[in-house]
């Protein structure tokens, strides 16, 4: 009986965190549709702006999502598209995004930023969906010092040691108490936070993956031939996790402290 009652924890867990990474799934499955269907008149890029818009727009009309996470979305695809634009510049040329487009911010595709607000949608949903609640954490100013320091090395890494690794190990040292409990029926369960943070990245990787493969964007070892994108990617899915986890959870917080 009591192993019945895992099975429909374990069947309902998958099935909220199907519902929670939606835009992300729907987004991942535009990109490989844009690689074979064609639209006259239309180029790849703008079509995936503009369907991860109509997406948005159906979303919040079929009460899918909220008002609040659609801005959370929207703050993410800014701080993505700033970023974007940065690592594509030509001084940096961290990747690329190689086809034509009109609706584009110097190189970069509107539609990129929409990768990055996959993230922050999937946690802001996952968070209601599994009434997700953080036991032990850090305090707010320490982690905004932390979520400011990690998105200032994506830009100064170029030019200035990379301290991601020791970014990376002041996470598991700032979140080495602080648990995520999740309750998908009535029984809660709960895991190390930074555990968390691992399983995201990893998942986005691959899903970045998927991307490169249907040549959404391209990294300069994937030119003439796609590649593997590299496991070091994943300390980079890390940090950014780890930005959108603590935007999330103060955006969060604030709401609360409004309530009461």
């Amino acid at each position: 009986m009591l192993q019945a009652e895992y099975v429909k924890d374990f069947l309902a867990f998958g099935v909220k965190q199907a519902r929670a990474a939606a835009f992300a799934g729907l987004f991942l499955f535009l990109i490989f549709a844009s690689s074979h269907i064609q639209i006259p008149g239309m180029t790849r890029y703008d079509f995936l702006f503009i369907a991860a818009i109509l997406i948005q727009i159906v979303m919040l009309l079929l009460k899918l999502e909220t008002i609040d996470e659609a801005k959370t979305i929207l703050l993410f695809h800014i701080i993505g598209l700033i970023l974007e634009i940065y690592k594509t510049s030509p001084t940096i040329g961290s990747w690329a995004y190689p086809e034509p487009g009109y609706l584009k911010i110097f190189s970069v595709p509107l539609y990129s930023g929409f990768m990055y607000a996959s993230i922050g949608s999937y946690i802001a949903a996952a968070w209601k969906l599994l009434q997700i609640k953080i036991t032990n954490p850090p305090a707010y100013l320490h982690s905004v010092i932390l979520c400011a320091l990690v998105y200032l090395n994506f830009f100064t890494n170029h030019f200035v040691y990379d301290f991601r690794v020791f970014l990376i190990a002041l996470i598991f040292i700032l979140y080495r108490k602080t648990w995520v409990e999740f309750t998908p029926r009535q029984k809660t369960y709960r895991m190390p936070l930074s555990l968390g943070f691992i399983l995201i990245a990893c998942f986005v990787w691959i899903a970045e993956n998927i991307g490169t493969f249907y040549g959404a964007w391209q990294y300069p070892s994937q030119i003439h031939a796609w590649t593997i994108v590299s496991f070091y990617k994943i300390t980079s899915w890390f940090l950014m996790v780890i930005i959108s986890f603590i935007i999330v959870a103060y955006l969060k917080h604030v709401k609360a402290s409004r309530r009461s």
